[in-house]
């Protein structure tokens, strides 16, 4: 069993977690539904945002299953559930109902304005919210209080519990042999075969009861990363580095593909074969982006620094208020009407802003930073965040 860091997991994660903004940037700007939505939208942007939209949140999910098998190591099953609570559950709870309010508030301001509450204003929503209700567009209904993006937290901590309970029971000893193309290939064939037979009959929901198909991806890519803290799948990491070229190559190649797919969709959908072999493209690379993601991380992140822990440290923060702080700031900068690139700029750069600077100052008050996911350590200072992997702490297919 590993018991030493790896710092490169600990760079993919603030990477992936930092895509979250320019991406929910760029959701404000497609023609895909989202909270609120730019008079610019278009789509533009969409073949930048399928170029990450199958593999980012499935590489989180791997790497919190790495973590939390570090954690279980260290402190066991009751151990691992009282810490992902405190860390998971408690930012979730807050979040839902002062962080998420806002996204809330601005989608029915701009979809259903005559079903809001009272005089209209935010805080009468925020009670009417708090409350509980549905305010709904023709069959498109959103049920408060949400969770909206900070639906990761509950699948983590599901996860979490299942990967401890079943780990004190069940021990990964046998070392799982396999050549190089085996693991590109291996953990590929279920994630190809799910978005073909699963997908289709059960999509993503978010919903943590109703989402059988993401519970099924997300779940077997938490275990992954589990079993690689394992002498299990411990060849893993030396498979990614030699093969981070080839899964780069396959990767932008299954991208292409789905490109020219998604562009002809209404005339390819009719043809025996395709949609089932786009979906089994669009499975596979979630895979192969992420062995190219891991391969590549263990270049550029080689060794641990002091900028990549305070980053660390920071990014669990940034991703519970970034989708807010969006939309705000979007809804702000609207009546400038700028162009849709410099706003989109502005966004971003003023999104990682406010969000820095909420975090340097939540995390000097204790009962704010445990609300917004940030870890002390015994002198002030921020600890890894869940899924720090380290031992002490497409539209059609």
């Amino acid at each position: 069993m590993q018991t030493h860091r790896l710092p490169f997991l600990d760079g993919l994660r603030v990477a992936a977690f930092a895509l979250l903004i320019p991406y929910h940037v760029g959701m404000y700007y497609v023609t895909w539904d989202w909270h609120v939505k730019s008079p610019a939208a278009s789509s533009a942007l969409e073949p930048f945002m399928q170029l990450s939209s199958p593999w980012r949140l499935g590489l989180l999910f791997l790497i919190a299953g790495a973590a939390c098998q570090g954690l279980f190591a260290r402190r066991g099953a009751l151990g691992t559930l009282k810490d992902r609570s405190l860390r998971l559950l408690l930012p979730l709870v807050f979040g839902m109902a002062v962080i998420v309010t806002p996204q809330a508030y601005f989608e029915v301001l701009t979809k259903v304005p005559a079903q809001l509450p009272g005089d209209g204003g935010y805080l009468d929503f925020w009670a009417a919210y708090l409350k509980g209700g549905k305010y709904c567009r023709g069959d498109d209904c959103m049920v408060v209080p949400t969770w909206n993006h900070l639906w990761f937290l509950p699948y983590l901590w599901v996860y979490a519990v299942l990967g401890a309970v079943a780990a004190r029971f069940v021990s990964l000893r046998g070392e799982l042999r396999l050549p190089s193309w085996g693991w590109l290939l291996l953990p590929a064939l279920p994630l190809a075969l799910l978005r073909v037979v699963v997908m289709p009959h059960y999509p993503s929901t978010h919903d943590l009861v109703h989402d059988l198909y993401n519970h099924l991806q997300y779940g077997l890519l938490f275990a992954i990363g589990w079993a690689s803290r394992t002498p299990l799948a411990v060849g893993l990491w030396a498979a990614a580095l030699r093969l981070r070229w080839v899964a780069l190559a396959v990767s932008l190649a299954g991208w292409a593909l789905l490109l020219v797919f998604n562009a002809h969709y209404d005339a390819l959908k009719h043809i025996d074969g395709v949609l089932p072999a786009a979906r089994t493209l669009r499975g596979a690379l979630t895979w192969w982006a992420i062995v190219a993601a891991c391969g590549w991380a263990q270049r550029v992140f080689t060794r641990e620094s002091p900028l990549l822990r305070q980053a660390g440290a920071a990014v669990f923060c940034l991703y519970i208020l970034h989708q807010s702080v969006i939309v705000l700031l979007s809804q702000t900068l609207k009546p400038l009407a700028l162009p849709w690139g410099l706003e989109a700029v502005l966004l971003i750069a003023l999104t990682f802003a406010v969000c820095a600077l909420v975090y340097l100052g939540a995390r000097r008050v204790p009962g704010l930073a445990l609300l917004l996911g940030i870890q002390r350590g015994r002198h002030g200072v921020s600890a890894p965040a869940p899924g720090s992997a380290s031992l002490s702490a497409s539209r059609h297919a």
